[in-house]
C-alpha cells in the first residue's frame, strides 16, 4: 500500500480544530451568561446613555483603574464581595431588593439608587441609540423594601430646591424643582438640598462607618459596634449619579466621592447590578455547566474531547490505498481456502494436513530415506534432532500433539512448536 499526498499541513489542520472548538465552547458560554449587547435602550441602569442611564459614572470610575462589573446575574450579586449598586425600576419587586440588600449586609456595602424619570426614546433620525426624551416623573413602589421610608418628587410648581450640598460643597441640579427626597425614621443624612430636604442618607444600624461620617461631615465617632456590617446608602434624587447630573463637574465629583465613600476600600470590585432591569442571565443547563459544582464535570468532558483530539491527530494523515479486493495468483488461492475454512468453522482439520506437510519436508531437507511408513519417518526425524542435541519435544510427540488440537488458539500455538522444529533442523 502507498501513502497520497496530503492535501492539507498537519499545522493546519490543528488550527482549524483548535479555533472551532473554542468557538463551540465560546458560543455556549455566551447562551448560557446571556452576554452580548451593552443593554443601551435608554434604561435607567449602566447600560444606558441617555440622560436617566449611569454608563458615565462606571466609566468614570472605570477611568480611575477602579474593578467595575456589569452584573447579570442575580446570584453573583447576593454573593460576591465588593460594592454594589442597585437601580431598580419603578415597577421593581420590593421584596426581592429586600431580599438582595439582606444577604449583603455582612459580605459588602450597597448603594440603592431610586427612580424617578418616566423616558421615552427619541424618534428622530440624528438622534444616537439610547437617546431618551424626559417626558414625567414616576415615584418607585417597592412594597417590601425600607417601608419606613417616604419618598417625594416635586413639580414643575414646586420652588426650586437650590441644588445639592454637602459640607462646604455646592453643586446644581437638573431640574431644580422636580427634586426626589427620602424622609423617615433611621436615616442618617449625607447630601441635602438647599431647603434641608434629603437626596441621600444611609439607613442608620449598628454598624460603623467612618467614610461616610468624614464625608457627610458629621461626628466621626458616629455609629455602632458592629464594626463587620456594611452599610446601605440610598440615593433618593437619581441625578446625583446619572448621566444628566453628571454633566455638571461637581456632580460628577460628589458622586464619584459618595462612591469611594460608602466602598470605603477601592481595591474591592465595584458591580453595577442589571438584573433588575431585566438583564438577568435566566439559569438554564447552559448556565449551570458554567457553575460550580457542574463546572468541574465540564473541565473534565473538555479534557476527554482534546485528549481524543490529540489521539486522532496522532494517527492523521494521508488515506492509505489499499491493495485489490480480490488477490491474483497463489495468493489468492491461499486467502479464498483460509478464509474459507474460517467461515465453515473447520479450522481443526487443517492441523494433520499441516503436520504432514512439515514432516515430509524434512525428510527431504535429511534425506531420509524415501517409502517409509510415517511413523518410521517421524522416528529418524527424532534421531536427528538427539544427534544434533536440539532440546524441546520430538517431532513425533509436537505433530501427535498438533494433530489433536480442536480449538483454533490450541491448533496455533501447537503448530508454532512444529514450525520451530522445522527451523532448528533446516
Amino acid at each position: 500500500m502507498t501513502a497520497a499526498a496530503s492535501p492539507f499541513p498537519r499545522s493546519t489542520v490543528i488550527g482549524m480544530l483548535l479555533i472551532g472548538a473554542l468557538a463551540f465552547v465560546g458560543l455556549l458560554w455566551f447562551l448560557g451568561n446571556n452576554t452580548g449587547g451593552s443593554g443601551n435602550n435608554g434604561g435607567a441602569h449602566v447600560g444606558g446613555y441617555g440622560l436617566n442611564g449611569y454608563a458615565g459614572i462606571a466609566q468614570m470610575l472605570e477611568a480611575e483603574g477602579l474593578d467595575v462589573i456589569r452584573q447579570r446575574n442575580r446570584q453573583a450579586i447576593e454573593t460576591q464581595p465588593g460594592l454594589l449598586i442597585l437601580t431598580p425600576p419603578a415597577s421593581a419587586e420590593g421584596k426581592e431588593i429586600a431580599k438582595v440588600v439582606e444577604a449583603r449586609r455582612y459580605i459588602g456595602p450597597t448603594i440603592v439608587v431610586t427612580p424617578k424619570w418616566l423616558a421615552l426614546g427619541v424618534n428622530s433620525t440624528k438622534a444616537k441609540r439610547g437617546w431618551v426624551q424626559v417626558v414625567d416623573t414616576i415615584a418607585p413602589d417597592w412594597e417590601g423594601f425600607a417601608d419606613n421610608v417616604a419618598v417625594q418628587i416635586g413639580t414643575d410648581k414646586s420652588p426650586p430646591a437650590g441644588g445639592w450640598r454637602v459640607g462646604t460643597r455646592r453643586g446644581p441640579l437638573p431640574d431644580d424643582r422636580r427634586v426626589e427626597s427620602g424622609s423617615g425614621k433611621g436615616l442618617v443624612p449625607i447630601i441635602t438640598a438647599g431647603n434641608g430636604k434629603v437626596l441621600a442618607a444611609w439607613l442608620d444600624d449598628d454598624g460603623y462607618y467612618p467614610a461616610l461620617n468624614e464625608f457627610a461631615g458629621i461626628d466621626p465617632d458616629y455609629g455602632g459596634e458592629d464594626e463587620d456590617r456594611y452599610p446601605v446608602v440610598m440615593v433618593f434624587e437619581p441625578d446625583l449619579l446619572d448621566n444628566w447630573g453628571l454633566a455638571d463637574k461637581a456632580t460628577a465629583l460628589l458622586a464619584r466621592d459618595l462612591i469611594l465613600a460608602a466602598a470605603d476600600n477601592r481595591a474591592q470590585p465595584f458591580a453595577f447590578d442589571m438584573t433588575f432591569n431585566g438583564f438577568g442571565a435566566s439559569r438554564n443547563l447552559l448556565t449551570l455547566a458554567f457553575e460550580p459544582p457542574f463546572l468541574a464535570a465540564t473541565l473534565c468532558l473538555l479534557l476527554a474531547a482534546l485528549a481524543v483530539a490529540w489521539r486522532a491527530l496522532h494517527r492523521f494523515g494521508p488515506a492509505l490505498q489499499s491493495g485489490p479486493e480480490i488477490a491474483n495468483g497463489k495468493a489468492a488461492l491461499v486467502a479464498n481456502a483460509a478464509g474459507l475454512i474460517r467461515r465453515t468453522g473447520r479450522v481443526h482439520l487443517v492441523a494433520t494436513p499441516y503436520a504432514d506437510a512439515v514432516r515430509d519436508r524434512l525428510a527431504l531437507a535429511l534425506g531420509l530415506p524415501r517409502g517409509q511408513s510415517a511413523e518410521a519417518t517421524e522416528k529418524l526425524i527424532d534421531a536427528a534432532q538427539d544427534r544434533r542435541g536440539l532440546g524441546g519435544p520430538r517431532f513425533s510427540a509436537a505433530a501427535a500433539h498438533l494433530r489433536s488440537a480442536r480449538k483454533p488458539h490450541d491448533l496455533t500455538r501447537r503448530a508454532a512448536v512444529v514450525h520451530q522444529i522445522e527451523k532448528d533442523l533446516t
